[in-house]
Parts: structure tokens; sequence; C-alpha cells
């Protein structure tokens, strides 16, 4: 997942998100996250958007208003309440749609991320 600053980023993401870190080379721009329920699943890796095509990508999906990821959780009201205490601000309080609930926020870091509950 591209982002402008992959340092500030991973703090963003284990501190706020509540992510877990996998690894972590502030030195070398490697910022590997994880799910801290499953530690062993996906990693999700904030790479920089340092090259014109990574830029380009992803002020593309911004200005169009595209989340670059799509999270679950088990209670969006809950989740949402705690990263709005959190300085998260949202883009879309959650909404029920005809699929589950949804709710966007922004990372700061170039990106829009949908929060979904089924």
């Amino acid at each position: 997942m591209f982002v402008s600053d992959p340092v500030s980023a991973f703090h963003f993401y284990t501190e706020v998100l509540g992510f877990s870190e996998k690894t972590f080379i502030p030195k070398q721009w490697i910022a590997i996250v994880v799910s801290r329920e499953d530690p062993e699943g996906t990693s999700l890796l904030l790479e920089p958007n340092h090259n014109a095509i990574a830029k380009r990508y992803q002020q593309g999906l911004y200005k169009a208003g595209i989340p670059v990821i799509v999270f679950t959780t088990r209670d969006i009201k809950q989740e949402c309440d705690r990263l709005a205490v959190l300085g998260v601000k949202f883009r879309k309080e959650p909404m029920k749609t005809k699929y589950g609930i949804e709710a966007l926020f922004e990372d700061g870091y170039g990106n829009i991320i949908q929060l979904y509950e089924a």
C-alpha cells in the first residue's frame, strides 16, 4: 500500500489503527504491519510513493474517492468511536448499505480506507 511517509505511517497503523509490527527498519523505509488478531496472517507493506507511477496511482484513487483497502470489523460503531477519540477524521460516518455497514476515513498518508461490517 503506497504511503507518503512509511515511517510515520507505521506509527499511525500500529498506534492508532491497532496493527502489530512485523518488520520495521526506518532507515530503509521498510514498514510492514499485521493484524493483532492474526499475526501469522496477511501482512501489509507500507510502501513509499516516491516514484511518479506510484504517486499518480495513489493520487488518482484519492481524488476519485476510492478506498485503497477495506478492513472488516465486527462492530463498526465501536471501532469508529475508538478511532474518532484518537483523532481520525471520517469522510463518511458509518452508513447502512444493502451489503452491510461501511465508513470511510483518511489515513493522513494519501489514502482513503473503508471500514466494513457485514
